[in-house]
């Protein structure tokens, strides 16, 4: 029997994330210093920012290779920043370990094909609404949002919402 997803979320003990069409919309403006430009939903990174306050380790793993990437997830407290990943599987296991979750326990969110080998291992595979109808069959959440458009907030805040850990302290002592 397959579980629904709220379920599934009662599970959740770290995250994992792809960067480009997840964080972002997927559209990059090529700076004339060869670095690319993308822009990222302040929101996913307060919740980013708040999961990691609450106790849940958060991997970022791409493919991509980014100084700005690695300093704004640097700048919200993410330690696990996996860049220039060709094999996401792999680096999904070093964080696993490094945290002794299991592949059941981790929620990742993608988007495109490269997501699809390391979204078939763990137990919580989500995307956003815009991801590639291969992503979207696999996963059992698709966010109302779009990468880049609050779909990283959507996944974490139902995590941290069941467990009591979302908004300011001071609301949950309540």
């Amino acid at each position: 029997m397959v579980q629904n997803f709220k379920e599934l979320l009662n599970n959740v003990k770290a995250f994992a994330f792809d960067v480009d069409g997840v964080f972002t919309d997927g559209n990059v403006v090529l700076h004339p210093s060869g670095e690319l430009i993308r822009t990222t939903n302040t929101r996913d990174g307060y919740a980013v920012h708040v999961a990691i306050e609450r106790g849940f380790p958060i991997a970022i793993i791409t493919g991509g290779n980014s100084q700005s990437v690695k300093d704004r997830f640097k700048g919200l407290g993410v330690t696990d920043i996996y860049q220039g990943i060709t094999d996401k599987a792999a680096a999904l296991e070093d964080f696993r370990f490094k945290y002794g979750v299991e592949l059941s326990e981790i929620l990742y969110m993608g988007d495109d094909l490269p997501d699809y080998d390391v979204m078939r291992k763990v137990g919580i595979p989500t995307c956003p609404a815009d991801a590639a109808p291969e992503i979207r069959g696999l996963s059992v959440y698709v966010s109302n949002f779009s990468g880049g458009k609050g779909c990283v907030r959507d996944v974490i805040e139902q995590v941290l919402r069941l467990n009591d850990k979302w908004g300011p302290a001071s609301i949950n002592k309540q």
